[in-house]
């Protein structure tokens, strides 16, 4: 995957799902299904989120820009879908709304 894409050049699906953790902020989402790989958001996996307690909780600055350069860990977990094609992920760490860490179970053929 290149390293310069942006939001707008994303399938509908990956774009949703970069929202959905710009929205977040902090907490995890499990059991997203990928399927030829693309996040399957219906129905919609579980958001679990997390509050720092006296700290900044809110979405992330960047959740309400129209189109942006996407950060090197969102295209990073963008090619690892690419790699797993068909699988789900168990957990998705999300940080200040970018993928921080996963863990995904492969569907074998």
């Amino acid at each position: 995957m290149r390293t310069d894409v942006t939001k707008a050049e994303l399938t509908p699906c990956r774009r949703r799902l970069v929202e959905r953790m710009q929205r977040l902020g902090f907490g995890t989402i499990e059991n997203l299904t990928i399927r030829d790989g693309e996040p399957v958001l219906a129905p919609p996996p579980r958001v679990i989120r997390d509050a720092k307690l006296g700290g900044e909780n809110g979405p992330c600055p960047g959740a309400k820009s129209g189109d942006f350069a996407l950060k090197a860990q969102v295209t990073d977990l963008l090619a690892r879908l690419d790699r797993i094609g068909n699988g789900t992920i168990r957990c998705l760490e999300v940080k200040h709304g970018l993928p921080f860490r996963m863990q995904w179970e492969e569907t074998t053929a």
